[in-house]
């Protein structure tokens, strides 16, 4: 749907330019979440916005559906502009509109005129984001999750096929958020949308998004499917990213002066294998024992993952791994004392 290709982008800043972003080439699926993560600077918002041009990149092509963005003469693009939607992090409503009236503003730009049509797309609208009864509000009168979905209704006005979602949910306490993302996802699902977002928490990227790209200082240091960056993160940034969404946890001594007996290991179990109980049964067959000293069960978007941290002793321990492998489980080797969860999954 989305390609980057050799894309870079510098500003012009008192006589000299200002790289935003180094050359990178980048694909985004049809249909697919993608996240765009990193801290403030990175240049996560440029990259967006070279999506639909409101940044032209300083060099390179930037084509959806084979269409080269940055060919188009002025009329043109306005046509491919509607095909994209775009959600704010502080929402841009018009403060004098009401929540219809805001709806509506994409229609009567792209030059609908046809009043009936365009009340019966609104109230299609509203009702998919839950605010039909507040059609007639002003933005004064709302809550921040519901501007946010005002914002949703807004960006689907025109049918577009891609959504762009600029820190769409920095700006919301975290029920809130859940529950915006929760719809996003169900938009995505339900009428096939490209959805882009850029965010600087890696629990939201966990939560709604197929793929990833990892922002550090106008460099994408790595991408990849969610769950593979997510459960292994190799960059530093990354894992830094990884840690502030998952507690960490710290091999180390139960009591002062007790010493962990046997290798310490991690196990990362994903999809089906998250709930079949082959850590019991190879454990069994081998002779193997072990202690756990740590673990969580959850999902990455509809993907269910476990990570148990062990430690294992015997001397059939080579066989059960190779066994647990077999099985499809991941396993790293950790060192006690230091971070199961961030330094040891590189």
């Amino acid at each position: 749907m989305i390609r980057f290709i050799d894309v870079h982008k510098s500003y012009r800043v008192d006589g000299r330019d200002v790289p935003a972003l180094q050359p990178f080439s980048l694909e985004i699926a049809d249909g697919d979440v993608f996240g765009i993560i990193g801290h403030s600077g990175a240049g996560k918002s440029t990259l967006l916005r070279m999506i639909n041009l409101l940044e032209r990149p300083s060099g390179g092509r930037v084509e959806i559906d084979g269409t080269d963005m940055t060919a188009l003469d002025e009329s043109a693009l306005r046509a491919q502009r509607r095909r994209i939607g775009m959600i704010f992090q502080h929402f841009n409503l018009l403060a004098t509109q009401t929540v219809a009236e805001n709806v509506a503003f994409p229609m009567r730009l792209a030059g609908v005129r046809d009043a009936s049509a365009i009340r019966t797309r609104v109230d299609q609208l509203l009702a998919r984001v839950g605010l039909s009864e507040h059609a007639g509000k002003y933005p004064s009168q709302l809550s921040g999750g519901q501007k946010q979905r005002v914002g949703i209704a807004r960006a689907l006005a025109n049918q577009p096929s891609i959504l762009l979602c600029d820190e769409a949910t920095s700006a919301l306490d975290p029920q809130t958020t859940a529950s915006v993302l929760e719809l996003l996802a169900e938009i995505n699902r339900e009428l096939k949308l490209t959805v882009v977002l850029i965010t600087h928490e890696m629990d939201v990227v966990r939560r709604i998004c197929d793929r990833v790209a990892v922002l550090d200082a106008g460099r994408i240091v790595e991408q990849g499917a969610v769950a593979d960056v997510f459960l292994h993160p190799q960059h530093p940034t990354t894992r830094r990213f990884v840690g502030e969404a998952l507690p960490e946890e710290t091999v180390s001594a139960p009591l002062p002066g007790v010493r962990l007996g046997g290798r310490i290991l991690r196990l990362s179990f994903r999809g089906e294998s998250t709930w079949t109980p082959v850590l019991s049964r190879v454990m069994r067959e081998t002779g193997v024992d072990f202690n756990l000293l740590a673990g969580r069960i959850d999902r990455i978007k509809d993907l269910p993952y476990g990570q148990l941290t062990l430690a294992m002793e015997g001397a059939g321990v080579d066989t059960a791994l190779a066994a647990l492998r077999a099985g499809g489980i991941e396993i790293e080797e950790i060192t006690p004392g230091r971070s199961a969860s961030i330094e040891d999954r590189a």
